[in-house]
């Protein structure tokens, strides 16, 4: 059998229960069973993105926060595989960047009216979205690879620095539409400060796990896919 080959099948049956309870769970107003959610007043069963939208945004982090370490430790020790590793990171933060864009926006279209209000969660993650192409625009532009790597892995570091503030502090900190943004009187719902009853933590933390250790798969495949590309372009 091929090397975690069992955690790979584990880990598809785990997203698999996540995706199926996080759109089949049925929702009522008085929960009497423990396969039962409570519906969230003004959100109803669009509460159920919590389960989706979040987690991609939290992997999204993650990425982004693996890629500025990896910068950090090429400029420590100039070894190209470093930069390897984090500008695959910075990929993959990217795709789930976009997934979090596309599942915040099918939410805003059901909730607000429109796909984009330009509040400033989306605001935050469209620049966020910006910054990272960006980085990617700087490293096809430069030829020389150790000039890449490095300009590069000081991007990666700023960018990275910014992450965490852009997908969580400054939706926080301003008014807006988006649901724990300051002023939101709704603030204290259930999905904005995670006060939700066992069975809707449940799933939402085992989604949260589920979606980082698919990050980490795909960062172990993009690592070894890039390297064995690199190998076949060498001399």
């Amino acid at each position: 059998m091929p090397k975690y080959f069992f955690w790979k099948i584990a880990l598809l049956i785990w997203l698999t229960l996540v995706i199926v309870a996080g759109l089949l769970m049925p929702m009522v107003p008085v929960p009497h069973a423990w396969y039962e959610l409570p519906i969230i007043p003004a959100l109803e069963d669009k509460a159920r993105i919590i389960f989706f939208h979040v987690p991609m945004s939290w992997t999204t982090l993650v990425a982004f926060i693996a890629s500025m370490v990896y910068g950090i430790l090429f400029l420590k020790t100039k070894k190209m595989d470093y930069d390897l590793r984090s500008v695959s990171a910075a990929g993959l933060g990217t795709m789930f960047c976009v997934l979090a864009t596309v599942t915040g926006s099918i939410w805003a279209k059901f909730n607000w009216g429109s796909f984009w209000n330009w509040d400033p969660r989306e605001t935050s993650i469209f620049v966020l979205l910006l910054i990272y192409g960006a980085y990617f625009t700087l490293r096809s532009a430069i030829d020389v690879d150790e000039k890449k790597a490095t300009l590069s892995a000081v991007y990666s570091v700023i960018a990275g620095v910014t992450a965490p503030f852009f997908i969580f502090v400054m939706p926080r900190i301003m008014t807006g539409l988006h649901p724990g943004a300051k002023g939101d009187e709704a603030g204290s719902t259930p999905v904005a400060q995670l006060h939700m009853p066992a069975n809707m933590q449940v799933v939402f933390f085992a989604s949260i796990v589920g979606f980082t250790l698919l990050y980490f798969w795909f960062f172990n495949l993009k690592v070894r896919s890039a390297r064995l590309e690199q190998s076949i372009h060498q001399p």
